[in-house]
């Protein structure tokens, strides 16, 4: 199977086949937090199953009553704050987002290039030591990355006080990529004359022309020069350059494979590998 899928780098592979490498990439390589296939929740890989939520009462035990065929209960109404340790609510995901990134928020830059920086994570921070749980602050902690500067910023926000706390930057720490650097980092292989092959294997396995992300499903993972037996020159500052490589696999269709690009999101640069 790897002699298959080396000798087709680039082109399309039949699904069950890929399908095997292509979990075995993401089990192998995928940090806890990090992206799966594109449409999956944050924080949940490609092959994730249905998790419990932990609430009681809220699974169908023996004697709970079902439902019924099309019958599908009402959220419930969230809040604009949460309770200990409650998930955050949107609101205040949002508050936290616009407190962690304030002093970047005009002179950051996000993946795309956009104003401000590319926040990758925001979960709620593990309670203190001792105390009470349900009266102690609502703490959050984010995580963005800023393309500018190519920094991991991690802030913790106090919710309660609507301040941060600790502010932390580091640079060469490179977290497994988002969803929007995926999305960001195909376009930017079919924007290059690399991208050839992708799209004529599109066009083999659909009769049309693949002009856009929009039709793939995307996954992917950080280059890391240390594993690679030969680095091209091009891909020397990865590390400190937020380098990934995607997996593509068209919706509802067959993959692609793409491991033998590498994409510097930072420079915006596209470089074929010798081996993926």
């Amino acid at each position: 199977m790897r002699k298959l899928v080396r000798r087709h780098l680039g082109k399309v592979v039949a699904g069950t086949a890929i399908a095997v490498t292509g979990t075995a990439v993401m089990v192998g390589i995928t940090l806890p937090g990090a992206a799966g296939a594109e449409g999956a929740p944050e924080g949940l890989s490609a092959a994730s199953g249905e998790q419990d939520t932990g609430r009681g009462g809220s699974g169908a035990g023996p004697g709970a009553a079902s439902p019924g065929p099309g019958v599908v209960a009402a959220a419930p109404t969230e809040g604009d704050k949460g309770v200990g340790r409650d998930p955050l609510t949107d609101g205040e995901l949002e508050r936290a987002k616009q407190l962690a990134v304030a002093p970047v928020a005009r002179s950051g830059e996000n993946v795309s290039g956009g104003r401000g920086p590319q926040v990758l994570a925001t979960d709620l921070a593990e309670p203190e030591p001792s105390g009470d749980n349900v009266a102690a602050p609502r703490r959050a902690v984010v995580s963005y990355y800023d393309y500018r500067t190519d920094q991991l910023v991690t802030a913790t926000v106090n919710l309660t006080a609507s301040r941060v706390e600790t502010r932390g930057a580091q640079q060469g720490v490179q977290p497994s990529p988002r969803r929007a650097e995926l999305r960001e980092a195909a376009g930017l292989i079919l924007a290059s004359p690399l991208g050839a092959g992708l799209k004529a294997d599109y066009l083999d396995a659909t009769g049309s022309a693949l002009t856009s992300v929009e039709p793939l499903t995307l996954s992917g993972y950080v280059y890391r020069k240390d594993s690679e037996a030969r680095v091209p020159q091009r891909l020397d500052a990865c590390g400190v350059h937020r380098c990934v490589r995607i997996i593509t696999k068209i919706t509802n269709g067959p993959w692609i494979d793409t491991r033998h690009l590498v994409v510097d999101l930072s420079a915006r640069t596209v470089v074929a590998t010798p081996s993926a």
